[in-house]
């Protein structure tokens, strides 16, 4: 009977055979060996005894017996050969009592390569096997910035704390990601009925998931990642194949645009307006009150407002608020504007939602990235909706994303920093470690940086358990100090942006300022003049987020007139070449706080470089916090948006 499965086998290896030929591809397994002379190794760890998924055997180490076999490890030889009466036998032997023997491997790069139990593998593959047990010893690349490494050493890290290899991303963070959403800290080992569970939740997803048999040019975790993204994992175990059918159903577009999409469509600039007509000069405040004679309130763009708490206890809610009302002021009867606050809980964002579709909103601003989820499930909900959200490089085809490149005012400030500081030693407190933040404090030092080379930035997080501020500038002898770039009414005495320590009093040297109203603004005539999609790709789902900065008038920084006036020509000077783009802030040579060279000579760094910025700059000293490590109420905002730290490349 044997022998007939090996025909099967062996007409499965010919047509592979066959097709790679057909497409110039090689025809025979691949082998490690010849592909490791053209790899930086940099050391080998031995994994032990391990579950090796027989999808990512991809070869053999050496070159014997490599054309025994077709790419797809089915056999090629004659069925009269010695080889095919041994791989009968072990077909036979396997239907009886199954392969027990464990394999001998190496790991390179996520696929597995056989140093011996070749024909083991063969038959395994025929019969439809899962995985096969295998001693393997991992082969270690070099680091390099490429997106592939990255990928691979986050994976590494990954499998030593989980023991899961059997899911893989094509996207950095996305490990992390993974960790995020099933509510565990990335460095927390795993038991073995966490794994049975993840492994179960993920082969109720693949059966769905490869039912349409369609092959997508993206990993198996990709598409779990963005299904759980949007429906959590918390009972993913329980749900039936059925419930799974339905939820994935909405997603295919997504799935589909994945491959285009996967990195997120960035806006850089408002794109410029058409001329205005008659209607569109209606806006112009002078004639406000013609405005609202002609346009009756039915006919007004109804605009929906979410805030995370309210105005009056949030600085950043209180920021947005000045811009809904700075929104209201200009366009005044064009537009009608509800407000939902108080809004702390992804059940309290879609409730606020709801009230806002029933309210007639077809425009909805999410103010804060707390609201990113139930955000992502209103777009797919009510496809018609024109939901923004405001968080950072957030991939979803459902709605747009929108925030402000803070870095360019935090240069600025920087540059004031060290121009003023007397002990050369400044202050940086910085709040959650999310997306930007850590832009926004390299800027900041870059800026000292340029005017002052011997300066330190000395960083503390107000997040941080346990985190001393005032000692920890106090003994570093700082003389300057980059607070809070945000107040609301009940703390408007609070000293907030640069200031000076040895000044009494609430003297604000500099700030960064959000100027939310002239995003708003700009957006709401987009929609009301009919341009909407002029900004959209072709490509269906791809997700748009709005980065804006000095430029567009988003982002600012205000000074005191007290600042002497050379130094304040200096720091416009340096404005003007920010704005026009003949001066990119992260350019030339750029060493991180291992003396690590992360940007070389006239090479910018690309704007996904800058906003998962995971690494400090040389001239700071501190460190960036682990979600452990902070208090409870940051972390839901880095459980969505929180950046990591790279793990040595060395």
């Amino acid at each position: 009977m044997a022998m007939n499965d090996y025909s099967r086998a062996r007409k499965l290896a010919q047509k592979a055979y066959r097709q790679d030929i057909a497409e110039k591809r090689y025809p025979y397994l691949r082998v490690l060996d010849e592909m490791l002379p053209y790899a930086r190794i940099v050391g080998e760890q031995d994994l032990g005894l391990i579950e090796i998924p027989i999808d990512l055997i991809a070869g053999t180490r050496t070159a014997g017996r490599t054309n025994a076999f077709a790419s797809n490890f089915m056999p090629l030889l004659e069925e009269t050969s010695e080889f095919a009466t041994k791989w009968s036998s072990l077909c036979d032997s396997h239907i009886a009592e199954g392969i027990r023997e464990p394999v001998i491997a190496c790991e390179f790069m996520n696929s597995y390569y056989i140093i011996e139990g070749n024909k083991r593998v063969s038959v395994l593959k025929y019969s439809g096997a899962v995985s096969v047990a295998g001693y393997v010893t991992r082969i270690v690349p070099a680091w390099n910035d490429s997106r592939e490494m990255k990928v691979y050493y986050e994976f590494m890290d990954f499998f030593r704390f989980s023991g899961v290899n059997y899911i893989y991303f094509s996207r950095p963070g996305s490990f992390h990601d993974l960790c995020r959403i099933m509510g565990r800290e990335f460095e927390t080992p795993w038991d073995a009925e966490e794994r049975r569970i993840f492994s179960s939740s993920l082969l109720h997803f693949t059966d769905v998931y490869h039912e349409k048999g369609l092959k997508l040019p993206i990993t198996e975790g990709d598409a779990f990642l963005l299904y759980l993204n949007v429906y959590g994992y918390e009972d993913m175990v329980s749900r039936s194949h059925d419930t799974i059918r339905k939820e994935l159903a909405p997603l295919w577009n997504d799935l589909e645009a994945l491959p285009a999409a996967r990195n997120v469509s960035v806006v850089m600039q408002p794109a410029e307006e058409p001329e205005k007509n008659l209607i569109q000069k209606l806006a112009d405040p002078q004639t406000a009150l013609l405005r609202k004679l002609i346009i009756p309130s039915a006919s007004r763009l109804h605009v929906g407002f979410l805030y995370y708490k309210t105005a009056d206890s949030s600085g950043w809610t209180y920021s947005h608020n000045l811009g809904r009302l700075y929104l209201e002021d200009n366009m005044d009867g064009r537009i009608a504007i509800h407000v939902y606050d108080g809004i702390e809980t992804d059940a309290q964002c879609m409730d606020g939602i709801e009230k806002a579709r029933a309210d007639g909103c077809t425009v909805i601003f999410t103010t804060s990235p707390r609201f990113l989820g139930p955000s992502i499930k209103a777009g797919m909900k009510y496809p018609q909706l024109k939901i923004l959200n405001c968080s950072l490089n957030s991939y979803s085809g459902h709605l747009r994303t929108y925030y402000g490149r803070l870095y360019e005012s935090k240069f600025l400030v920087g540059m004031l920093a060290g121009i003023l500081t007397t002990t050369d030693s400044i202050g940086y407190v910085a709040d959650f470690p999310i997306f930007g933040a850590t832009a926004n404090i390299n800027a900041f030092a870059l800026g000292v940086q340029t005017v002052n080379p011997a300066a330190k930035i000395h960083l503390a997080w107000s997040t941080e358990q346990g985190c001393d501020i005032d000692r920890i500038f106090r003994e570093a002898r700082v003389s300057h100090i980059s607070g809070r770039d945000t107040i609301t009414p009940l703390h408007s005495r609070r000293r907030y942006g640069l200031y000076d320590l040895s000044q009494e009093g609430d003297v604000i040297l500099a700030s960064s300022i959000w100027h939310w109203g002239k995003f708003y603004q700009r957006i709401i005539q987009t929609i009301l003049n009919g341009n909407w999609n002029r900004t959209s790709s072709t490509v269906m789902g791809e997700s748009i987020n709005y980065w804006w900065g000095i430029s567009s008038g988003m982002i600012d920084m205000i000074a005191s007139k007290s600042l002497p006036e050379r130094t304040m020509k200096l720091v416009e000077l340096v404005k003007r070449q920010i704005v026009s783009g003949e001066f990119q802030i992260f350019s030339g040579d750029l060493y991180d706080q291992n003396h690590v060279l992360k940007n070389k000579g006239n090479d910018c760094l690309t704007p996904e470089a800058i906003i998962r910025m995971d690494w400090l700059l040389d001239n700071i000293v501190g460190h960036i916090p682990d979600t452990d490590s902070l208090v409870k109420e940051a972390i839901p905002m880095v459980q969505i948006q929180g950046i990591y730290s790279n793990r040595d490349e060395g």
